[in-house]
This record gives C-alpha cells, structure tokens and sequence, in this order.
C-alpha cells in the first residue's frame, strides 16, 4: 500500500511539474494614474479553472492522511470546476469517481466530468451534502469533502501556492505588494490560503472577499452566526454558499463586498470585449469588488496595485451567462444595462456609482 501510495503522490507531482504556472496580466485602466489592475488567469490550468489547484491539494492531502489508496472510490459533492478537476485526478490515478450532484446541473459540466471517468450521481430535492455523506458509507467508499477539507488541505505557508504564485509575479512591478487582493469565495480555502500566506509573510496587503446574491458568507461576516442559511443558492456558480461552509475563515479576512448579479454578468460581458476573454461568473463578481475598491483608493488619493483572478473560462456558460435569451428569462436584461453604464463610467472617470436600490 505505501508504495502506490508513494507512486500516486509521485504521478500528482510530475502533473504539476509539467504545468506552467498561471499568467498573470495586467487589465488597462486607462483613466487611472497611479494605481494597477491584475488577473492572474487561472482557467489555463488542464482542467480549466481555479479548483485544479484546490483538487490537487484534496488528492495529496487523501493520499497523505491514508484515506486514498488503490482501491478507493472517491465521492464529492460537486456540481461544478471542482467535481471536473477531481475526476482528472482519480483518472490520472486510477480511481472511480463520484460527483453528487443536483439534478440542475449544466449538460455542459456534467459532459466534461464524464470526460474525464467520473460517474454522476444526480440528487432530486435533497442535500447533496447528505447524499455524498451516505455514499462514503459503502465499502472502500471516501468523500474528500471541499467544503471541510479546502482551508486545511493546501499549505497556507508557501509551496508553490496561488498566494506565492501572485507575490513572484508582482516583484518587477511598480507596486509589487498588491494594496488589495481580491477573490470570491465557494468552499472559503482560496481566501483561507491567501489570508493566512499574507500574515505569515508580513505583508501590508488587505483581502477583500467578493460574495454574490443568495449568500450567507458576506452576513456571517459581519455576524459570525454560523448558523446561518439561505433558501436560494448562488447564480454565480463556483462562489457563494446558502451555508457557511467549515472552510470559510472569516478571521483572515479583511474586508467583504456583496455584489449583484447582474453586475457580475454584465462585468462578464464588459471583459469580453475589454480585454478579449470570455470569463466566468465569478471573475465578474471579483473585478466589480476590484472596481469598487480601486474607486475608494483614488478618492483617498492612494496609489498601488490590486490583483484579483479569472476563475475560470466563459467557455462553460455558452448556453446561460453569454446566452440574451437565458438573461431575459432570468429577469437580468434591465441590470445588465444599467450596469454596463455603470462600468463605462468607471472607466472613463475612476468613479463607482452603483444604481440606489
């Protein structure tokens, strides 16, 4: 058993080292003096979004605790990036994989976890959570849990993490320790991550978590009633939670900013044409909490640079975020204008006006 647990660890390892590591751009702001705008673009991973790093850590972290062996079959509750990037890692092992999923799930993602081996196991009216709990209970069954699991999993201190990652990218520039970083949060262990590698180092860098509509996380902050819950679920898929995740810390967390969600799709659609990307959901709801902060900092006369990420590619929401129909049919077509006026003002004058609600 060590030795294929040795050889896993291995295989995991010379994946990683064939992968370069994520660009990271800087975004025009051609109004603004003074102060810098990055994306580090985190769907070039193999599997295409931020959650290959969250599943390489949860894989390493099974392996290592002796929760994964030979003959494991993996179970998440997932219906998104992360279910696709964990079957890419129990395909490149050799292990079956189970994604618990809700029966909404997009053809689209169910599609690529299958590409990658893993069997889909649809929920009707039920917590995905529970349904994943009762799997593990099968022989040789392990549910490796984001949502417990994402803060503790990934080594907050360094080792080639996004937080590392971002610093070594920033050292040639102007201001290359960021005033703000920016990022959404789903299971809480990218904001866990960065927040923590941020105290450790001693860096004079504040965190800003961006959560959609229909989360508790941005209420729990100001709270910390954990018992906190939402009858909606997020329409920004891979951020916001109707409960507050074990992983979310809010203690390393600097600063929350809720955002609508028809300002993330119509962030969206303002990146396409602006720095010709297609992103998804959760990169509009992070630039539009980078907007807002970068906005304060002129008004303050600061200067200094912002980074948040491209979670992951648009590619995903052909047939819903890029869809007018799909927009429409949701209720998004009038907030998706207003917005985009709103952004256009942003660029022109460094000025954040949302609409009064």
């Amino acid at each position: 058993m060590h030795e294929w647990v040795h050889q896993a660890i291995k295989k995991i390892e010379a994946d990683r080292q064939r992968s370069s590591d994520t660009h990271l751009f800087k975004v025009p702001l051609p109004c603004i003096d003074g102060i810098d705008l990055y994306l580090k673009d985190e769907s070039t991973h193999p599997t295409g979004s931020l959650k290959h790093r969250l599943a390489r850590s949860l894989f390493l972290y099974g392996l290592c605790n002796g929760s994964i062996t030979q003959n494991t079959v993996v179970v998440e509750a997932s219906s998104g990036s992360t279910a696709i990037s964990e079957a890419y890692f129990a395909r490149l092992l050799g292990l079956r994989f189970i994604a618990v999923i809700p029966e909404h799930t997009s053809a689209e993602k169910i599609r690529e976890i299958e590409f990658y081996g893993g069997h889909c196991h649809t929920v009707s009216g039920s917590s995905i959570y529970d349904a994943a709990e009762q799997l593990a209970q099968h022989d040789n069954h392990f549910y490796i849990d984001q949502f417990t699991n994402a803060e503790r999993a990934t080594d907050w201190r360094g080792n080639n993490n996004i937080a590392e990652s971002i610093f070594k990218q920033m050292s040639l520039e102007p201001h290359p320790i960021p005033s703000w970083i920016v990022v959404g949060a789903g299971t809480g262990g990218t904001s866990a991550t960065i927040g923590r590698f941020l105290r450790y180092q001693g860096h004079n860098t504040q965190l800003c978590v961006a959560d959609p509509e229909n989360s508790v996380f941005f209420d729990y902050f100001h709270s910390r009633d954990r018992s906190l819950k939402s009858d909606h679920s997020s329409n920004i898929e891979g951020i916001g939670r109707p409960r507050v995740e074990p992983s979310f810390v809010a203690e390393v967390v600097d600063h929350m900013i809720r955002v609508e969600d028809a300002a993330s799709f119509s962030c969206m659609h303002f990146l396409a044409k602006h720095i010709n990307r297609r992103c998804g959901g959760s990169t509009g709801t992070n630039l539009i909490a980078a907007f807002e902060l970068i906005s304060q900092m002129k008004q303050d006369g600061k200067t200094g640079s912002v980074v948040s990420m491209i979670c992951d590619s648009g590619d995903r929401y052909g047939n819903t975020y890029y869809n007018d129909e799909w927009l429409a049919q949701q209720g998004f077509t009038e907030g998706l204008a207003v917005y985009s006026e709103v952004i256009a003002h942003f660029m022109k004058t460094a000025e954040w006006r949302p609409p009064q609600t």
